[in-house]
């Protein structure tokens, strides 16, 4: 079938090699099965997510109690929380009593 026989039987067995072949062996392959494996773009993608959620997370949620707040002059948390129904950051996590008697218990 084969016009000429390999040279090397492979996988070569590992248990008759030398330390330094074996060395050798696996220097090579992991730096093959590197190259192979790497995906650039997804982990530009990932990257990108990472720090836009980081970001996101901490220009609109993130409570800055000692700093001056990021975009505190364009008021993006304002109009955020404004949007959702609540007033201000103070009043973000009262407990809003609920005006229907059936739920309280009055009459």
């Amino acid at each position: 079938m084969f016009p000429t026989l390999p040279k090397k039987v492979w996988p070569p067995d590992f248990s008759q090699l030398t330390e330094k072949e074996k060395f050798r062996f696996e220097r090579r392959y992991k730096r093959r099965v590197k190259l192979a494996t790497a995906r650039p773009r997804w982990d530009k993608f990932v990257r990108l997510a990472q720090l836009s959620s980081v970001t996101f997370y901490s220009v609109l949620f993130m409570d800055w109690k000692t700093e001056k707040q990021p975009l505190q002059g364009v008021k993006v948390r304002d109009k955020l929380w404004g949007a959702f129904g609540s007033s201000g950051q103070d009043q973000r996590f009262e407990r809003q009593k609920p005006n229907i008697p059936a739920a309280t218990g009055q009459r």
